[in-house]
């Protein structure tokens, strides 16, 4: 049987088709990637500079009351984006909704690492804390300083109200660390203008220890200081 001269034709233009179709995704998987890239540069130079809680905050422990239920974690928050993907964290707990009787002093410094897009808002990026530069404590509160001199004494100086310590690279019972271990959160980052939003946290007090845990809804946020 003879072959049509159009035959070999369509086979070429179907050939091309289908190579044209191929690199057009590959240009816009390309060109998509492009963009995320880029938007999570905009979100990092958007992010630089200080940023503070609006008010007291509220969080559910890890620890429960006797009846079962959680127990409340009030913090203020006080945060620094910089260069090179570095920030400072400094949390003060208080014993109160109000912030009136403050407990302790906490700042971490470290990394992020962006994780790519998170659902929960357009925008939205998976990011990781990991502190690897400093970890200190500090009670402000003598009960505090008590439990720390009854819990917390191997490798530590005495603790006393207003006093920081380096707690980083060492083991830390109150706050369940291990020595030589990095503390690192799966949390997420959303910028909405003068708002940053991190993850909320989980219901029953779980931390954001592993990928898992990625919180899935927003915080309240922190405004530009």
């Amino acid at each position: 049987m003879r072959r049509s001269f159009k035959e070999p034709l369509l086979s070429i233009l179907a050939l091309a088709t289908a190579i044209a179709a191929g690199a057009s995704q590959a240009l816009n998987a390309q060109g998509k990637a492009s963009r995320v890239e880029t938007d999570v540069t905009k979100i990092k130079e958007a992010m630089l500079g200080e940023w503070e809680s609006i008010a007291p905050e509220v969080r559910p422990s890890a620890t429960k009351n006797a009846d079962g239920t959680l127990k409340p974690f009030y913090l203020k928050r006080a945060f620094k984006y910089l260069p090179s993907d570095r920030f400072e964290l400094e949390i003060v707990n208080s014993a109160d909704a109000y912030g009136a009787v403050p407990l302790a002093r906490i700042k971490i410094g470290g990394h992020m690492k962006w994780q790519g897009t998170h659902p929960v808002a357009t925008g939205a990026q998976k990011v990781d804390f990991v502190v690897d530069a400093s970890y200190e404590v500090a009670p402000l509160a003598q009960g505090f300083a008590d439990v720390l001199n009854k819990v917390a004494t191997a490798g530590y100086a005495t603790w006393a109200v207003g006093v920081p310590q380096s707690i980083f690279g060492k083991a830390f019972a109150p706050f369940g660390l291990k020595e030589g271990e990095n503390f690192a959160e799966y949390d997420l980052i959303y910028l909405r203008g003068d708002l940053l939003f991190w993850g909320a946290r989980n219901i029953d007090g779980r931390g954001f220890d592993t990928e898992q845990n990625r919180p899935t809804n927003l915080q309240i946020p922190l405004i530009r200081k």
